[in-house]
């Protein structure tokens, strides 16, 4: 006769398997950790043998990493792995008890060290995938609404996991340790970002890749986006692609359904003075062009997009006052017009009268309606300004504007339009 099983534990009344030791404990562990009542009482003993099962079966990862050979024989050790993580994913659900009990174990750092072994893999097992994916959602839960465990989270993860799981190949892996970054992420840590500008171009790089992940966007607008010294120092090493991207977010916060707070209002001033500057500086570079062999330049292209954010910036009216005083840039883009315009006149081109774009016209590609914009920006700065537009009327703006615009012969009532 087989010898009799353990009688059950209880979990404050909740009959569970015990000893936890096994796959069908854990997994019977994990199912009761779904209910609210059960993760309020559950013992810290058995985030303990959590935790004690966890180490045991990392020692097989471990081994992986030193001996690829035996990547092989992971089965069983992953499907223990995951288990555990989706145990205590379970536990620290809306439960601050727990979460405070299972940090106080290191269980954070244990976590953290298995999931950097499994990066080291570099292998695409799905068996391994799941235990990376349940890890890094057990990191984002531990952490969720608990300052104590975000702290513990961050000085563990930062900033090797990020840089390693941000650029991961797998979706699920990039949108969970975005999750991690946005829910650890405060003032201070910012400044830490600053000096790790990679992980900050990763979330960007992120946000490209995945535009329907809400946590590379999320941590972009509502942190990154705070931060005029941070949005500065990345703009300074990203690739043009990415600063297109940047600046697209920054304008999708100007114009979105909720307004600039009086608390944003003196940050996107900063983020004004970034913009205009790189404007004066760089707008030339957009007549490359007008060349057959640069009609798709990059850097032209976001620079395109800093006139677009301008266009924006200037229709907000806290932030008007400031772009209408700004040294040479109304100067600068009447300047510019002029020269698009003669480009434009010379030859045949992307700015070619041949083409008329009106400013009120869906716009696909960003060359298309450039010259319609810079006219938008110099009446927006303009705007209730006598001193500007008595600098256009002085820079012999006004005729080449009018002259910019072609009536509609076929109907001559309608607005006018952008050649």
């Amino acid at each position: 006769m087989a010898a009799p099983r353990p009688p059950p534990a209880r979990l404050s009344g909740v009959m569970v398997p015990a000893p936890i030791q096994d796959l069908e404990a854990l997994r019977a562990l994990t199912a009761l950790f779904k209910e609210q009542r059960n993760r309020e009482t559950a013992p810290r003993t058995i985030f303990q043998r959590v935790l004690d099962i966890l180490k045991k079966s990392s020692q097989a990862v471990e081994l992986a990493c030193r001996d690829p050979s035996q990547v092989d024989h992971l089965a069983s050790s992953l499907q223990l792995i995951t288990e555990c993580f989706r145990c205590l994913r379970n536990a620290c659900i809306e439960c601050s008890v727990n979460q405070n009990s299972i940090r106080s174990l290191d269980t954070v750092g244990v976590a953290v060290d298995l999931i950097l072994l499994f990066r080291e893999l570099r292998v695409e097992q799905e068996s391994l995938l799941t235990a990376f994916r349940c890890g890094l959602q057990f990191l984002g839960n531990v952490a969720s609404r608990n300052e104590d465990s975000q702290s513990i989270v961050w000085m563990h993860a930062f900033p090797e996991l990020f840089l390693s799981c941000l650029n991961h190949p797998d979706k699920k892996i990039v949108a969970y340790s975005s999750m991690i970054l946005f829910t650890s992420l405060n003032s201070e840590r910012m400044k830490e970002l600053e000096e790790n500008l990679n992980i900050a171009i990763d979330v960007i790089e992120a946000h490209q890749k995945q535009p329907e992940s809400e946590w590379p966007f999320l941590i972009i607008t509502d942190h990154f986006l705070k931060s005029p010294e941070l949005v500065k120092a990345m703009y300074a090493k990203m690739s043009n692609q990415e600063r297109v991207t940047l600046l697209d977010l920054m304008i999708a916060k100007i114009v979105g359904d909720e307004p600039l707070t009086k608390d944003d209002i003196p940050v996107f001033l900063s983020h004004a003075e970034l913009i205009a500057s790189t404007f004066v500086d760089q707008c030339k570079i957009v007549l490359k062009l007008t060349s057959e062999q640069h009609t798709d330049d990059e850097e032209a292209l976001a620079t395109i997009r800093l006139l677009d954010v301008l266009c924006e910036m200037t229709a907000n009216t806290d932030l008007l006052g400031y772009l209408q005083v700004f040294p040479g840039l109304l100067e600068r883009v009447v300047d510019l017009l002029r020269l698009i315009h003669v480009a434009g006149s010379d030859t045949t081109n992307i700015f070619s009268t041949c083409a008329c774009i009106k400013a009120e016209g869906d716009i696909s590609n960003m060359a298309e309606g450039f010259k319609s914009h810079l006219i938008r920006l110099i009446g927006n700065l303009c705007y209730k300004n006598k001193d500007n537009q008595d600098k256009v009327n002085e820079l012999d703006g006004i005729p080449l504007i009018l002259d910019s615009c072609s009536m509609d012969d076929s109907n001559p009532s309608a607005s006018l339009g952008l050649c």
